[in-house]
This record gives C-alpha cells, structure tokens and sequence, in this order.
C-alpha cells in the first residue's frame, strides 16, 4: 500500500518514532549488557585495558596541578548540583511559557537517571580504582560512571528539549557533545573511574534517553501531533515559546556607543575608589576613622558565640561567588522567559561583570590589610577594600529592585526592595562579625554599587520597552 506523503509544512511522518528508533535503542541495550558482562566476569583482557588506561592517566595528570584544577572544574559540569540546578531553571522556564508537557518529560527523564545510577552500581558492585598518585575521591561503586550517565541524560534532554529554538543546530549538538565525551574523559583522568566505567555510563544514559524520547514520539503520534524530524527536537512547534527573548531584535541600540560609555563610567569609577581605598589604607591609621574601623570589629568580636558564628557564616554564604552566581542565573533565566526581552539580562551581567572586575582591579591596587582580630574564615587571597562579598550581594540585588520595581505593580515589587536592603546588610554585618572587614570596607562596597549600577541604569536604560523598530516580527 502507497504510503501518503506529508502535508506541506509539517515533518515526515515516522522520523523520530521510525523503525530504526527501537532498533537503536535495543542495540545500545545490547552494547550496555555485554560491558556488564565482561566486567562481571572480570576478564583479564578488559581488566588490562582499564588498570593500564588509568595508570597512564593518572602520570601525566598527577604532577600538573594546573591540569588538575582543569579537570576538576571541567567535572562539576557533570556532578548533580550543577545538572540539576539547570533542569530546574529549564523546568521553570518551560512552565512560565506553559509548555507543561516538556517540563515533565524533562523531569522525569532527570529523575529516572537519578535512580538508575545507584541502581546499577548496587547490582553491578565494582570498586573504584587504586592509582599511585591520588588527585581526586569519590565515594561509592564505580560503574557505572555516574557523571557519564548524567550528563548524556541531563544534557541530551536539554538539547532534544530547546533544539527547536537554536539557530544553529549542528554546531550546538556538536557541543554539547563535546561536553559529554570531555565530562567522561575527566573521571578517567581523576582516577575514579575505569574507561569501561565511563563507556558503560554512556551506553545507560543514551539508552535511557531514547527510551524516554521514543516514548514521547509515541504520546505525540497518539495525541495526534505531527511527528517531529529527528533533528527538530521533541516539539518543533514549541520553537517561538521556548526561545529565550523571541520578542526582542537587538537589545541595545548603538551598541558601540554605549561600550564606549560604559568602559570611561568603568575606568571612572575605579578611579574613585582607589583613591578612597588608597586614603583608607595609608591615612587613617592613628586618627579617629582608624580607631572607629578597627573598634567596630572588635566590639563585634566581644560578641561571639557559636550560635551567632553559625549564623553569621549562613549570612557570609549568602554573598559568597557560588550563590550570587545561582541569584544571578535563576533571575536571569525568570526574567527573560517572563519579559520576552534581553535588555533586563544584559543590564544584570554587566552588573555582575564590572562589580567583580572593578573589585579584583581595586583590591590588588589598594592591597588593604584584614581588621587586627581572630578570622573565623580562611585566608583570602584578596585585600580587605573593598568588601566582594558585600559588593557582590549589594550589586545583584539592587539591580533586581531597579528591574522589578518598574514592571511590577503592586505590593510585591517592594519585596525586592526589602531584599536590596536586608540581603546585604546580613551579608555586611556577618563579614564585620567574622574579622574579615572594616565599616570602610562597607563603605568601598556602597560606592561600587551605586556608582556602577547608576552608570549602567543611565547607559542601558534597562526598564526602557523596546522599540517597533527593534521588535521581531
């Protein structure tokens, strides 16, 4: 019987949910299984491969320590904090573009890696390898690789999941795998892992992952949705809803105008405080500024306990790089599905950009001593002026007030306000408790940010609705 062809404008029926799908998918089964096998049965060809493999590794990377740091940082992309921090940024995003159907497959998808991995080390039961030059531990089984299986899952589903929004594909699909084969490398390098370790985490994780694509081609045929070419993603259709900024062309008019100002209002705004800095450093010591800073921080000292020590270092948590940068994406992340613009992300990296450049830049110049108290936190290696932590807090949170209050009405826009307030003088006061920072510090703090945030709202105008002319039609 003639097989009907495809109505204009819709996929080939049979592309993604075709024949060879479920072929694949028991090949890679089958490919999954005899590495199970051969790793059970412990045969000495395969256990060469993987003692030798490891060894070698682990001589070239164990007397680099630069090496190490990469590899190390390189890893995290596949540990579940980063993996699922981003699966709930995408599983909100989709939810407030109402695309319900891909929050939940994304979803599910991540949750049945979660269970398979330790699942399969119970059963399975390897150790870890023994190197002679440890750089890296891991606790648990060895295979499979848990990274491995991870990230082929987690990023396999967000590529099928956002592949109908990238413009280019194949270099985006070329990355991402790059990043999967880069994360599996790493775990070898480390030494916690054997290569068939590895190999056996993307075999379980692709499997898994066209188990749960072909299931969701299946929900589509029978909900009588056309059927999406393999290279069109999961919902080709979802394309305009998922994209970041769909209603925005160029964010910025006279771009080149407004680098140029923002680069003098950087190069001014240093200027400033180093001189500031550079007073404090060299001109306060004996005078009553010097006698205040440092009795503030003493007086604080008298004060500790270790219920207020606790507390103050939840507080100091909240302006460390780690959780700013978590802020920084989430609200990034809300605010371009929510806005449809690009004007509001661009305002909050270039404030988080230049805060953390003109701290760096400051702090090696001004090279302030730490308040004369017991730390409670390890050395830094920055200066004391100005504070990064305050600079940080204070930065991110007044730029989210700035954004929120003009496009909200309403009561809760005042919360982000309450926050700009509250947020960094928790973070001040736990820096001043802890012996990390004079007042003054706080002082440098409030000067980047209001002159750094006020140079950018003036420059970008970020609450500013884009123009017909800039809106895509």
């Amino acid at each position: 019987m003639a097989v009907d062809a495809a109505p204009s404008g819709e996929a080939p029926p049979g592309r993604l949910v075709g024949r060879w799908v479920p072929l694949l998918v028991v090949a890679i089964g089958l490919g999954f299984g005899l590495l199970v096998l051969l790793v059970r049965l412990r045969l000495e060809p395969v256990t060469d491969v993987d003692g030798d493999v490891v060894r070698e590794l682990n001589e070239v990377v164990s007397p680099r320590p630069y090496l190490v740091n990469a590899l190390h940082e390189t890893t995290r992309l596949g540990g579940r904090p980063v993996m699922l921090w981003l699966v709930g940024v995408a599983a909100l995003l989709l939810l407030v573009r109402r695309r319900v159907r891909l929050a939940g497959y994304l979803l599910a998808t991540t949750t049945g890696a979660l269970l398979l991995d330790p699942s399969v080390k119970s059963l399975v039961g390897r150790m870890r390898p023994v190197v002679e030059a440890p750089v890296a531990i891991a606790p648990g089984n060895s295979f499979p690789s848990g990274h491995a299986l991870g990230s082929m899952v987690v990023y396999g589903a967000l590529l099928l999941v956002f592949l109908p929004a990238v413009r280019y594909r194949k270099l985006f699909t070329a990355a991402v795998a790059l990043l999967v084969v880069a994360i599996g490398v790493t775990r070898i390098a480390l030494g916690v892992h054997y290569l068939t370790d590895v190999l056996a985490g993307w075999l379980l994780g692709a499997l898994w992952l066209g188990v749960t694509a072909y299931a969701f081609g299946l929900w589509r045929r029978a909900a009588t949705h056309p059927v999406a070419p393999r290279d069109d993603g999961l919902e080709p259709e979802a394309a305009e809803a998922i994209r970041p900024a769909p209603d925005s062309g160029r964010p910025i008019p006279h771009r080149w105008v407004k680098a140029t100002e923002i680069l003098t209002g950087w190069g001014f705004t240093f200027g400033i405080l180093y001189v500031v800095g550079y007073l404090l450093t060299n001109h306060t010591e004996g005078t009553w500024l010097g006698r205040f800073d440092d009795g503030v921080v003493r007086w604080l000292q008298t004060l500790r306990t270790p219920t207020l020590d606790d507390v103050s270092r939840v507080w100091s948590t909240a302006g460390d790089t780690p959780a700013i940068l978590a802020v920084s994406l989430v609200f990034c992340s809300i605010a371009s599905a929510v806005w449809r613009q690009w004007r509001p992300v661009v305002f909050v990296v270039l404030t988080m950009v230049g805060q953390l450049t003109l701290f760096l830049c400051t702090a090696a110049s001004v090279q302030r001593d730490r308040p004369p108290v017991p730390q409670l936190d390890s050395p830094m290696s920055t200066s004391s002026f100005p504070s990064g932590h305050i600079a940080a807090t204070m930065c991110i949170w007044v730029a989210i007030a700035v954004l929120v209050m003009d496009r909200l009405s309403g009561r809760w826009r005042w919360f982000a306000v309450a926050l700009a307030v509250v947020m960094p003088a928790g973070v001040a006061l736990s820096r001043m408790y802890r012996g990390m920072h004079h007042p003054t510090d706080l002082l440098g703090a409030a000067i980047l940010t209001a002159l750094w945030v006020g140079l950018l709202w003036w420059v970008l105008r970020p609450n500013a609705r884009p123009a017909p002319a800039e809106v895509r039609t």
